[in-house]
């Protein structure tokens, strides 16, 4: 790993058109194109690292110009010094003095950072011949702790707290690793409700994924209740009372909407209400958790929160009852693990965001580690799943009877097939010649 020189990155626009099928429709996202700012980097050896940001679409290329201009960042620095002082150096890319006025942490900043930050973890792994939960779980706490940055939360969480929790399943780890290998990680599948689909097509799905082994289910609602009320009297039609059932307005109501609406379908038992409300209101969701928790409805969010302070007023305020931790809206394995360290601290069960390209297969891996280095329980805690676009990649997710199977791989399962570059690249890839844009 001594003479690995990061030389520059390579960057490609994939876009795929699920907005043709209505895949991913929610009640603000009306027609989603499934996108990656696809990242690869190069070094003076014959091995690259991949890595990726999700979109939906149009501002993908804007994505992509951010990465471009963090290039320097990394450009012919040796991948020994970076490792050695990751915490450091995830500091100093984060507040880079002038392109941190973009963000700072958050935005296309953030997401373009993330994207470097995964391919380097990506590159890492391959080197060690190992997948990324597994070059994460064989370090030492301190080793670990080391990686990460504590700007901003040290008031939350310190390095002797951060040990602590970890050096509790330190002797029990290889133990719970092959648990994991044993029993798979539950799964919740989002891919049979989305909100542009017909009722039949909502039947056929929620069917299959029984099938499937899958027993737990979200569904999108938001825009109409009293369409609400009768997808979800479906939906408990085909999975039964005992089988958890979840939903995800994506920030479509007010706060006192949220409420009103929530006690509205107390009645088909939902185990929780994701993103009511804006994602940037902290105290609007602590006021819907209060509210909703004699119905036992539990607020989930965190797929848009953007940076990991954010994450800590959510987990202080009590305002997020369920943590959802996206691979992608955070900046990599240096601050997802930094909340979900917060997140044990507070007691909140981590159930990370998956709806997208891609997103699947990176965070597995979070899921992974979480159990094994943080709570030892799989209690409450469960990983989005979609059916959608796992042939695009190399090391596709594979789940079976409702649960994710670990990865043996090396790396962080983020590399495309060469195909997919070449069909889905925008706006000349194969697929795209024959497809007005939208």
């Amino acid at each position: 790993m001594k003479d690995v020189i990061l030389t520059s990155l390579t960057l490609h626009d994939i876009r795929y058109p699920t907005y043709l099928e209505n895949h991913g429709t929610d009640a603000m996202h009306t027609d989603p194109c499934y996108s990656l700012a696809y990242v690869i980097l190069n070094t003076n050896q014959p091995i690259c690292g991949y890595g990726f940001s999700f979109t939906i679409g149009r501002g993908n290329e804007v994505v992509l110009s951010c990465i471009k201009a963090l290039e320097f960042l990394i450009t012919n620095k040796s991948l020994c010094e970076i490792v050695e002082n990751f915490g450091m150096f995830w500091h100093s890319i984060v507040n880079e003095s002038q392109l941190r006025w973009l963000g700072p942490e958050k935005g296309v900043i953030h997401l373009a950072t993330g994207a470097i930050v995964n391919a380097i973890w990506d590159l890492w792994s391959r080197l060690e011949n190992k997948p990324l939960w597994k070059l994460i779980v064989d370090m030492t706490p301190e080793e670990l702790v080391s990686m990460l940055d504590f700007s901003y939360v040290e008031d939350f969480i310190s390095k002797t707290k951060a040990l602590e929790i970890l050096k509790k399943t330190e002797n029990r780890k290889k133990q719970l690793e092959n648990n994991l290998i044993a029993t798979g990680y539950p799964a919740y599948v989002t891919s049979a409700g989305w909100l542009g689909y017909e009722d039949d097509v909502i039947k056929e799905n929620c069917e299959k994924a029984l099938n499937d082994g899958f027993q737990y289910f979200k569904m999108k609602i938001g825009v109409d209740l009293e369409s609400d009320k009768n997808r979800l009297q479906l939906v408990r039609n085909i999975i039964g009372e005992n089988r958890l059932l979840m939903t995800d307005a994506n920030q479509k109501w007010s706060v006192h909407e949220s409420i009103r609406w929530m006690k509205e379908l107390a009645v088909y038992n939902p185990f929780w209400i994701e993103e009511p409300t804006s994602c940037d209101d902290i105290l609007g969701h602590a006021t819907i958790s209060t509210a909703l928790r004699p119905y036992g409805i539990k607020v989930a969010t965190g797929e848009h929160c953007h940076n990991k302070v954010m994450f800590k007023q959510f987990l202080k305020s009590g305002g997020m009852d369920i943590c959802q931790i996206d691979c992608c809206r955070l900046a990599g394995p240096n601050e997802v693990i930094m909340v979900m360290l917060m997140a044990a601290e507070a007691k909140v069960p981590v159930c990370p965001h998956a709806g997208g390209v891609g997103l699947c297969e990176v965070v597995q891996h979070y899921s992974f580690i979480d159990y094994i280095l943080l709570t030892e329980t799989m209690e409450n805690r469960m990983t989005e799943f979609v059916d959608h676009l796992h042939d695009q990649f190399i090391d596709p997710v594979i789940v079976k009877n409702g649960r994710y199977q670990i990865p043996t791989a090396p790396g962080f399962s983020g590399q495309l097939v060469s195909k997919a570059i070449e069909d889905y690249s925008y706006p000349n890839g194969n697929v795209w010649k024959n497809i007005l844009p939208k």
